[in-house]
């Protein structure tokens, strides 16, 4: 059984209702189900688990994944939306703020799950709930499982959606379609299949999603301009990519400097997928073995995922000194997971993890993960680090090792979701929040770099974090010692100041004169999430 049917089935044993009495005259034979009612009663609920696997479009055969058989039902398109909105109001983390439209006057499945979530601001005023998706069940397995999504395996900066458009590549994956055609970091897109980049009629902006959220096997063409930073002399190509299934490379640029007497580590960790647990041990291991004297870790395009690797990397960071873990289940809390007051009998603790995971089998391990022991951390960071490597921000302060911040405000996202499959899609729909050890949960505009001068708060009980705000550097390769934020943190590991601001911050899209319709942002919910998949304990205690 797949981690994800292995999820669902958890979940649908919390969720589902105690059954029903009667005589027991019935044949000893399980009756054939019967079809839910379609009526839809304003403010009235029924469990979910009884919608569940009702589908338009039911699946035949076995699922690829575990080799057993689909477990779709004969259903509706109205049946798959009572599904939803049953789910939501039961799991949704602010169900209370949840909207109740009838489902049958939505065109689509798509557009009622859409509609299923807060309308609230944050205090910035911002979407409170900017993070609800839905993917196939397909991408979901290859992503969870492997790190592979259709793509080019480019990562884009889209600095602005709005004409004047701003896109550059931020790095490309390892061996990729993006990478063989010589893609650099810091080129910039100005057009996309013989359409500029800031065109604005309906046409030419779909052209444009189209191209930079490919389907597999389709083929677009790109125009770059490429600056040189030396010089200012400016190229312009061209190239052809085809959307392939791209296996992602978590981890990149894995290096250890002495400069000025120090050992200094330095890892780019792009996602927290399971794929990327083998090279982050042999990236710590690389640390420990050389007794590093600090930390650099390079979160600035990290979205998020799993949890249980969050509470790794943090073991792996701070050590058994600091975070007490040895075993399972043992050590200093690192998170606390919160759901709504329906399923508070559900809330649990995270401990900081130090041990490896057998994906395979979704259990702990005996291996002991590395660690260089520290009790300082640089992290790098930009409107991009989101979700669970905000909680490594969090979960670190709340047992007080030092995080010093250089870069930009992160994206603010506290909460996290157990991805939950119908029908042959997946609903990624809020479920929890998360608070570190102290309490303290309260970044929903993310976390701020400020001079140590200015942060009077206490450490972990504030979104503000001592260190310097620093603009993301596309002139230099990720990594080397001039790139703009790491030259920024060695500096502070040596004075304790920031260097003086002799650039623009990124652009922003309220700095610009907007005109014309946004571009959308390509998302992988597994890129740009904080998610849970259930393990069963410790290998070989079953």
């Amino acid at each position: 059984m797949s981690n994800l049917h292995l999820a669902a089935l958890l979940l649908s044993f919390l969720l589902a209702g105690c059954g029903g009495g009667g005589n027991d005259n019935s044949p000893s034979l399980d009756p054939q189900p019967t079809t839910p009612s379609e009526i839809w009663s304003a403010g009235v609920f029924p469990a979910s688990s009884q919608y569940k696997d009702y589908c338009a479009n039911p699946r035949q055969g076995l699922d690829p994944q575990d080799n057993e058989p689909y477990s779709d039902k004969v259903g509706s398109a109205m049946l798959e939306k009572l599904w939803l909105r049953s789910f939501s109001h039961e799991t949704y983390l602010w169900y209370d703020e949840l909207p109740d439209p009838n489902p049958s006057t939505f065109d689509s499945i798509a557009a009622y799950f859409n509609a299923l979530k807060t309308s609230a601001t944050t205090p910035s005023g911002k979407a409170k709930d900017d993070f609800h998706f839905s993917e196939s069940y397909e991408d979901y397995i290859k992503e969870a499982q492997s790190g592979v999504v259709a793509g080019y395996g480019v990562r884009w900066a889209i600095i602005n959606r709005t004409p004047p458009r701003l896109i550059r590549v931020a790095y490309t994956q390892d061996n990729s379609p993006a990478e063989l055609v010589g893609l650099q970091r810091g080129d910039e897109l100005v057009e996309v299949d013989g359409v500029d980049i800031d065109a604005t009629d309906s046409a030419s902006v779909a052209t444009i999603n189209a191209a930079l959220q490919p389907a597999l096997g389709t083929t677009h063409s790109f125009t770059f301009v490429r600056t040189d930073s030396q010089t200012n002399a400016v190229e312009q190509y061209e190239v052809s990519l085809t959307a392939q299934d791209i296996e992602t490379t978590p981890v990149q640029n894995v290096h250890v400097q002495t400069i000025n007497g120090r050992k200094v580590g330095y890892v780019q960790f792009n996602q927290f997928i399971s794929a990327g647990q083998r090279p982050l041990i042999n990236a710590f291991q690389m640390f420990e073995n050389s007794d590093i004297d600090e930390l650099v870790l390079d979160l600035r395009y990290n979205g998020g995922g799993l949890v249980s690797m969050a509470a790794q990397l943090g073991y792996m960071i701070a050590g058994s000194a600091n975070t007490l873990a040895t075993t399972p289940d043992t050590g200093r809390v690192f998170s606390q997971t919160i759901y709504n007051d329906k399923r508070s009998a559900e809330n649990y603790d995270v401990t900081f993890s130090a041990r490896a995971i057998d994906w395979s089998e979704r259990v702990y391990t005996d291996e002991v993960l590395p660690s260089p022991e520290l009790s300082r951390v640089y992290i790098l960071t930009t409107a991009g680090t989101c979700s669970a490597s905000e909680l490594i921000i969090n979960g670190l302060q709340g047992i007080d090792v030092e995080v010093v911040l250089i870069g930009d405000q992160t994206c603010g996202k506290p909460f996290g979701f157990a991805p939950a499959p119908n029908c042959g899609e997946v609903y990624y729909t809020i479920q929890f929040k998360n608070e570190n050890a102290k309490g303290f949960g309260s970044y929903t505009d993310g976390f701020t770099p400020v001079s140590a001068a200015q942060n009077n708060g206490e450490l972990g009980l504030t979104s503000q974090v001592s260190g310097c705000l620093v603009a993301d550097d596309f002139e230099h390769s990720l990594g080397a010692a001039n790139e703009a934020l790491f030259s920024a943190a060695l500096n502070y590991m040596d004075t304790g100041e920031c260097p003086p601001v002799s650039q623009p911050r990124p652009t922003q899209a309220s700095e610009y004169i907007l005109q014309g319709p946004a571009i959308s942002v390509p998302s992988h919910p597994l890129r740009g999430g904080m998610h849970i998949i259930p393990l069963k304990g410790v290998k070989n205690e079953q």
